[in-house]
């Protein structure tokens, strides 16, 4: 069934589903995407998840969609109270279109209170409730990469302070503007690091992380896990399937019609050597305890005591339906057994 969980010490509870929208202004149309909000509140899901860059793929003649959708959502429906509304400025990055007079990216308070501006008049409200850094500005591991090769994409090698970042930002939150702050993509070292330039000036402290998280890639257990039990840092988890490859879809380099890597070629975090043997073991074992894939990988990462809600995503209403479904899963021991034992020995080869 549905949780109701405590977003990190806002005071605030979401659900243990979340609905993930990047796909709306590009795979889905403004109608989907209505039908698909419309779903999840009627089942009791109030967080809703975006970004200033969406919809993915990031082009600069659809940035912004999916906020303008969700925000005619909202005008159309109503019931902004019932929301929890999530949405991330970029960090750094080469994507100039996103930023008047074409300038790059960084997490400084001109970029951020440009961002904010744009994502507020997109969505149509006057506050967002958790405002999330996208990634770092730092060159760390992001999306399947190495931190050297992030390093070589910064160019200059300069940083915006983690602390002049969180002065920006307790800026917008004495505005009104933003009501909690999170991070996404990011490490123990930056989450450790928030926290402490929190206690240490005063300013917001960081209620959640976004992270990739899936049977596919555990990576976050190792060090990050244990601020949600000691800091009360929990996990938005996203991409649940691993972009869909742990539904199997795209095995043996099949590319199914519509799907997301036959569209746009972007699978690559998920093609690395070892992770098509990790699928199928996985396969291997939800056909085995009667479970469809998507049973087993979405009801494993809801189920896991440091999430604090699971980031959802869909292209149909049957995809969405099939998901929603999965809050009826109970994994047993033995099942959280095996599902370790396959870990042992294949880890996480999609980091």
């Amino acid at each position: 069934m549905l949780e109701y969980r405590p977003l990190g010490r806002t005071g605030l509870s979401v659900s243990s589903l979340a609905l993930g929208t990047m796909t709306f202004g590009q795979q889905n149309s403004e109608a989907e995407g209505h039908a698909q909000l419309d779903i999840a509140r009627d089942r009791g899901i109030n967080l809703i998840d975006t970004a200033e860059t969406y919809s993915i793929p990031p082009r600069p003649e659809t940035q912004g969609s999916t906020e303008r959708i969700i925000g005619s959502w909202l005008k159309a429906r109503g019931g902004r109270d019932r929301i929890v509304l999530a949405t991330k400025v970029v960090g750094r990055s080469d994507q100039t279109w996103l930023r008047a007079g074409g300038a790059k990216t960084r997490l400084d308070a001109k970029n951020i209170n440009e961002a904010i501006e744009g994502s507020l008049r997109r969505l149509g409200t006057d506050h967002v409730d958790l405002y999330q850094l996208h990634w770092p500005d730092r060159a760390v591991p992001l999306f399947g990469q190495r931190a050297d090769t992030r390093a070589r994409g910064h160019g200059d090698g300069l940083e915006v302070p983690i602390e002049e970042t969180l002065g920006a930002l307790a800026e917008l939150v004495s505005a009104g503007k933003v009501r909690h702050i999170g991070l996404s993509n990011e490490t123990a070292w930056g989450v450790h690091r928030f926290l402490l330039a929190a206690a240490t000036s005063g300013g917001p402290r960081v209620a959640s992380v976004q992270n990739a998280y899936n049977l596919l890639n555990r990576t976050y257990e190792t060090g990050l896990a244990e601020f949600a039990g000691r800091e009360d840092v929990g996990l938005l988890a996203y991409s649940p399937l691993a972009q869909g490859y742990l539904t199997g879809k795209y095995l043996d380099g099949a590319r199914p019609p519509g799907a997301r890597s036959t569209l746009f070629n972007r699978g690559q975090r998920y093609e690395k050597p070892g992770t098509e043997e990790a699928v199928r073991a996985y396969l291997k074992l939800a056909a085995e305890v009667s479970l469809t894939p998507v049973q087993l990988a979405q009801a494993w990462v809801t189920s896991r005591p440091f999430v604090t809600s699971n980031i959802i995503g869909a292209t149909s209403v049957a995809q969405l339906e099939e998901t929603l479904a999965t809050l009826d899963v109970t994994l047993t021991e033995e099942i959280e057994q095996k599902v370790d034992a396959i870990f042992q020995l294949h880890g996480s080869p999609a980091p």
